[in-house]
């Protein structure tokens, strides 16, 4: 009675349809124009890739279930489907070759969700996550939602505390550019085939298309990449995301009690990896003279929770080797970054 259907999206993927993408990449000529801006040329390349994607790899519609299991994902249904008709067909041999397949994937994703379930530790988690794997969910009560709370009003508390109303856009250069690249073509080859499977972002480029079509794509992509860094612009397909609200607190009532997840562009994220260990890293670990990070455990290499919790026992205990009390003031800052300007 409770069961509720979806109708979900997926592109479906076989050894064929790759022969016949990989038999055209050799005549596709990918060509960008020097004079236009950053924005136009993203959208030129944004626009081959999708036509790519819905002539050799065209979107399907398949319905799920709120009690099919986690693992249980459109791909891994739309595989169900084919080799149940192939059983019934009679054709065993295919229909094999489709459960090896299938239970490869549900291995794989199991194997992922209990990555950090020790059962020496703690058993009772462990089992649950195993009857979640293998039960999945028997019914959906709808006992986790909230009153009055919808995703439009996500959508607006999560705008709302990522927006400036006070925002002046930058001159478009601040600096004189050398006209320097900053990418070349297998930079990018290397980034794009080295790419694990990770969630899509809005902009619908996924990261095994970008995989496997890195000899053709990489060339464009790096023109592109040079052409935003240098200009400073951010194209429009990179300023969406998907947001999946988490629970900061057991029994959240309201928009800011839950911590906003955002699944970003394939091709921003790798992007950002790249400056990061290129330029920001760097920075970090060879500062100016005139600032010190000695104190800094996030967002750079070898810094963590446990990296801050020894320096700080370390000081604690240097102090008391040459005073009898000291003092610890300790700030919380969890609401901040919901009601400061981040600038």
């Amino acid at each position: 009675m409770n069961k509720r259907r979806y109708q979900r999206s997926f592109r479906r993927r076989t050894y064929a349809q790759h022969a016949r993408f990989l038999d055209f990449v050799p005549t596709l000529s990918i060509e960008l124009d020097e004079n236009a801006d950053a924005q136009t040329n993203f959208d030129t390349m944004y626009r081959i890739l999708l036509d790519l994607l819905d002539t050799f790899y065209p979107e399907r519609e398949i319905t799920v279930t709120s009690s099919d299991p986690s693992h249980v994902t459109p791909t891994v249904k739309a595989l169900l489907r084919r080799k149940n008709r192939l059983m019934r067909a009679g054709r065993t041999d295919e229909a094999g070759s489709i459960a090896v397949r299938i239970r490869t994937i549900i291995t794989c994703s199991s194997t992922r969700w209990l990555w950090n379930v020790d059962p020496r530790k703690n058993a009772k988690v462990a089992w649950a996550k195993v009857r979640d794997v293998t039960e999945g969910s028997a019914f959906c009560t709808g006992d986790h939602l909230i009153d009055g709370l919808t995703a439009q009003l996500l959508n607006n508390h999560y705008a709302a505390i990522s927006t400036d109303n006070g925002y002046c856009v930058p001159r478009p250069k601040l600096t004189a550019f050398d006209g320097q690249s900053h990418f070349t073509e297998i930079t990018v080859f290397r980034m794009l085939d080295t790419l694990h499977s990770t969630a899509m972002g809005l902009d619908q480029i996924p990261a095994w298309f970008l995989h496997l079509g890195a000899p053709i794509f990489a060339a464009p992509l790096a023109r592109v990449f040079d052409q935003s860094l240098a200009t400073g612009i951010v194209p429009q397909q990179w300023k969406t995301a998907v947001i999946s609200p988490l629970p900061k607190i057991p029994m959240p009532t309201q928009e800011s009690d839950f911590r906003p997840i955002s699944v970003m562009s394939v091709l921003l994220c790798t992007l950002e990896r790249f400056v990061v260990r290129t330029y920001i890293y760097p920075a970090l670990l060879q500062p100016y003279p005139t600032l010190d990070f000695s104190d800094q455990f996030a967002f750079w290499p070898s810094g963590s929770t446990t990296a801050a919790i020894v320096a700080l026992l370390d000081t604690v205990r240097t102090m008391l080797d040459e005073n009898d009390v000291m003092h610890i003031f300790s700030f919380d800052f969890s609401k901040a970054f919901d009601t400061g300007m981040h600038h």
